[in-house]
């Protein structure tokens, strides 16, 4: 656990008791300082109650007097579509707001550290889609290689819970827009931006607020490196305004749609082959074709980010390369589950966006497609020439028959539920054919997440192939 710093004997608010509140409340007290905590969900509160901490209802009466600060848990609006009525009535009274991830970064660095030969790095990931194959990535090549690496924010365990870094460690952070829209503090040694797409609009504003969310990472956190993707406009404006001139080398740009020229230092990938060039002149290549566990451009993007963060570390191109392939990608993302019969079964789930399902459209030939749930704002019209590839779209949700209509040009049936869809795909699968789960929609008319959307296509398929 990293014990927070800088609250010693003081009283902080703790809201919200998930994974990432409740761990906060005993970082919080590992610092000496005096969490006061409160959760909407009883259980949630009875929880912490039995771990010892104090329970106040944060909605009543003149709580705030005395309070240093509140930490909110990410899921909880500040500011947009409104903001939850306790982070109001502390802003209101003056106190100051922040998360855990403001708290991992202003209390992570410790006097022990002059005593290393090496002093840790964090490396920071965000974007709005391959920020977990990213982050995973990264630290597959870093154990790979052996060198000391945690995974931690969004993905994987709380950033308070990971253990002090040693020396030379290295911590991967995955950081959602909720996370990163909040956090007072942001000072990651590397950072890197992958791609932006419409998501989570509601929460943020609009696009200008959830690229602002985004921006933060940089803009706050003064990165020694920033990785930008700069296949979008966003990215494009953002590289710039963080370069003092074309060859300024702490800006690494990325790119999958083109080659990338000048002095700077830039990674890009075109037909399977990932290129980094630097001053000018190529200095490493790698040929992703055949790698198992990273299919398709928006895999390539990944791969491309990964590696220029490893080699910000100073890693040598065949050392990342070596991982590379030995890489089995990450549940519920392009995850090859089986193959029968010359057809090929694929799980992805995380595709909750039109962005994302365009890019595993676009992965793979002949798709006997599964979609549909609760789609996000801007409908369908993102999905472009992914659906090209599209035999057949067999539809879930509850409301499926609108999806399927939104599907201009595709051949799509109304299946509802999702052993209907695996066991019409599978019927009607050829050989060359991928059965692919690619939802382009949130789960949670039927599911409580993407993974048990993800579990239920995986237990359909096996069972379909064992009858």
């Amino acid at each position: 656990m990293i014990p927070v710093r800088g609250f010693e004997n003081a009283r902080v608010a703790v809201l919200g008791l998930g994974r990432s509140g409740l761990t906060a409340a005993r970082a919080l007290r590992a610092g000496k300082a005096r969490p006061i905590c409160w959760d909407d969900n009883p259980q949630a509160r009875d929880a912490a109650a039995q771990d010892g901490f104090e329970i106040r209802d944060l909605s009543r009466g003149a709580v705030w007097e005395n309070i240093t600060c509140l930490i909110t848990s990410p899921g909880i609006p500040h500011l947009y579509p409104a903001p939850n009525p306790v982070i109001a009535s502390a802003l209101a009274a003056g106190v100051s707001v922040d998360n855990d991830i403001g708290l991992f970064f202003r209390s992570l660095a410790t006097p022990e550290w002059s005593q290393f030969e090496s002093p840790p790095r964090v490396i920071a990931v965000t974007g709005s889609n391959g920020k977990s194959t990213t982050s995973t990535l990264i630290q597959h090549v870093l154990e790979h290689s052996g060198r000391e690496s945690q995974l931690a924010g969004n993905i994987g365990r709380g950033v308070l819970d990971i253990d002090p870094p040693g020396d030379g460690g290295v911590i991967v952070l995955e950081l959602s827009s909720y996370q990163t829209e909040l956090a007072r503090a942001l000072t990651p040694d590397i950072a890197v931006f992958t791609n932006l797409s419409p998501d989570h609009l509601d929460r943020h504003g609009g696009m200008g607020g959830y690229f602002a969310a985004k921006r933060r990472l940089f803009a706050e956190g003064g990165p020694d490196r920033a990785i930008i993707g700069v296949d979008e406009a966003e990215g494009q404006i953002l590289a710039n305004q963080l370069s003092e001139a074309p060859g300024d080398d702490r800006v690494l740009r990325l790119s999958v749609t083109r080659k990338l020229t000048g002095p700077g230092w830039q990674v890009f990938a075109r037909k399977g082959f990932l290129s980094e060039y630097r001053k000018g002149k190529q200095t490493g290549s790698i040929d992703l074709r055949a790698i198992s566990g990273l299919p398709g451009q928006h895999n390539h993007q990944n791969a491309c980010a990964a590696y220029a963060a490893c080699r910000c570390l100073g890693l040598a191109p065949r050392q990342i390369e070596a991982a590379f392939q030995s890489f089995g990608g990450l549940p519920h993302r392009s995850q090859r589950i089986a193959e029968a019969g010359g057809v090929t079964y694929v799980n992805d789930s995380k595709a909750t966006n039109v962005d994302s399902a365009a890019k595993a459209l676009m992965a793979f030939q002949n798709i006997r497609w599964i979609c549909g749930g609760l789609a996000k704002e801007g409908g369908l019209g993102g999905l472009g020439d992914g659906l090209g590839h599209v035999r057949k779209a067999y539809v879930i949700g509850r409301e499926a028959a609108g999806f399927a209509m939104d599907l201009k040009g595709v051949d799509a049936e109304v299946c509802t539920t999702m052993a209907k869809a695996v066991a019409q795909a599978m019927a009607e699968a050829e050989p060359g054919d991928t059965v692919l789960l690619a939802p382009a929609a949130a789960s949670f008319d039927q599911y409580d997440n993407f993974e048990l959307r993800g579990e239920d296509f995986i237990a359909c398929v096996r069972a379909g192939l064992e009858a």
